[in-house]
């Protein structure tokens, strides 16, 4: 174990170490393993199960409530574990389990290549991919986890395992969508595509003050304009303060993007219009909070097979405090058979997250409660939710993110591979013997 560094309570880097995007979140481990190669993971796995500690796995530390931080147990942290390789020729990049998204598209994009990442360029590389991994590239070329071709896996076990389409294929299955049950993720292997690297956002803003029935008008057009948009451009929305913001993000030439902008026109007259070209590195980046880990966060999410107007209707009248967004789905997506991995919902037209952030711990109750009760007024026009998105749901998040057969065969998966449930912080598909006991 001469590669791990262990951090105890009180040892210099503990405090920045168990700290997570979420401030809310403050668990103190009993013992953080930084783990430098994939036999450090390896020993910390054994290292736990022989001291009985519970185990936490950190990459970028993006769960809305902290499940890579346990309560007086292990946690696995991988952020030292941060390298990508790249393979120009091949349009292959190896990215190690404690990348964060900007690392590989800062690795990448040089050549004009990317594969699909979130939004965030501080998110980790591993809990979004398992998760499933929606981003602006994922209309064309599919979710972070269709762009999966390998991946290298410590079990509960402790075996190192290779995982792919002929090796562990079932494994395999389950890692794409089903999240951190299975093992610890130590490498991935990425397609990569030739997608140049500037990009293109378009925004309009409509204030409800001015009227609901325009807004409302407007974002219905807004709607039907995503369903048939080229799978360059990403429609996006939110609703935040009283204003409704809709527009697109465009992933290649800009000049291609400004003329499908002509087609918003129809939308009606914005209070302003933004369109701004950028680097896709850039794009990655607008998302990034420089107070990030300093804010307090909760938020629910739903996905949507459609937008109905009754639903935007609901939207508009979101609380004020809790910043609504859309993101459209569909293109190639939508074109993944559904049993082809354990990611679901590929029916989805658009997603939605209901965020709440504050800064003050007074404010806890009252912000969380804001924010359930704005998603809970959607709920009715809902048709599952991204496992990703999931916070505090429980079992009943988990079977919105899962239909039946697909939890059975993952659930059968977990027997095989973890059926001690050691990897359970996670959105948890426990064995069947837990489930039943």
């Amino acid at each position: 174990m001469a590669g791990i560094e262990f951090l105890r309570p009180g040892d210099e880097g503990y405090d920045e170490s168990r700290r997570v995007w979420n401030a809310m979140v403050d668990r103190r481990p009993a013992l953080i393993a930084r783990c430098r190669e994939t036999q450090d993971v390896v020993a910390a796995i054994a290292l736990a199960r022989r001291e009985g500690l519970e185990i936490g796995v950190r990459c970028g530390g993006h769960s809305v409530v902290g499940l890579a931080v346990p309560e007086g147990g292990l946690m696995i942290d991988l952020t030292p574990m941060g390298a990508v390789r790249v393979d120009v020729e091949r349009r292959r990049a190896w990215v190690q389990g404690g990348a964060l998204l900007g690392a590989l598209d800062a690795a990448t994009q040089p050549h004009g290549l990317a594969t699909t990442a979130g939004n965030v360029s501080h998110t980790g590389v591993g809990g979004l991919t398992l998760g499933g991994g929606m981003g602006w590239l994922a209309r064309e070329y599919g979710l972070s986890c269709d762009n999966v071709l390998s991946c290298e896996v410590v079990t509960a076990a402790g075996d190192v395992v290779r995982a792919s389409a002929e090796e562990n294929a079932e494994l395999f299955w389950g890692l794409r969508g089903g999240g951190g049950n299975f093992g610890v993720v130590t490498e991935f292997e990425f397609q990569l595509h030739e997608t140049g690297t500037r990009a293109l956002s378009v925004e309009l803003e409509f204030p409800i003050a001015d009227g609901v029935a325009d807004a409302a008008s407007a974002m219905g057009r807004w709607r039907d304009l995503a369903a048939t948009a080229p799978r360059s451009a990403t429609y996006a929305a939110s609703v935040m303060r009283g204003v409704v913001t809709l527009g697109f993000v465009w992933v290649g030439d800009p000049a291609e993007g400004r003329e499908h902008a002509r087609a918003l026109e129809t939308l009606g007259r914005p209070s302003e219009r933004r369109v701004v070209e950028l680097s896709y590195l850039d794009l990655q980046r607008r998302e990034d909070s420089i107070e990030g880990h300093a804010i307090r966060r909760y938020w629910k999410g739903h996905y949507f097979h459609e937008l109905t107007d009754s639903a935007i209707d609901v939207l508009l009248k979101h609380d004020p405090s809790v910043g609504a967004s859309l993101q459209a789905y569909g293109g190639a997506i939508a074109e993944v058979p559904d049993d082809a991995m354990a990611f679901s919902q590929r029916a989805t037209a658009f997603e939605y997250v209901g965020a709440a952030r504050w800064t003050d711990p007074a404010e806890d109750a009252t912000r969380i409660a804001t924010a359930r009760e704005s998603a809970a007024g959607l709920e009715p026009f809902a048709s599952g939710a991204y496992v990703n998105v999931l916070g505090d749901d429980g079992v009943a998040g988990v079977r919105r993110a899962y239909p039946p057969a697909k939890l059975a065969r993952l659930t059968a998966l977990k027997d095989a591979v973890d059926p001690d449930n050691l990897f359970h912080l996670n959105q948890n598909i426990p064995p069947s013997t837990a489930a039943h006991s």
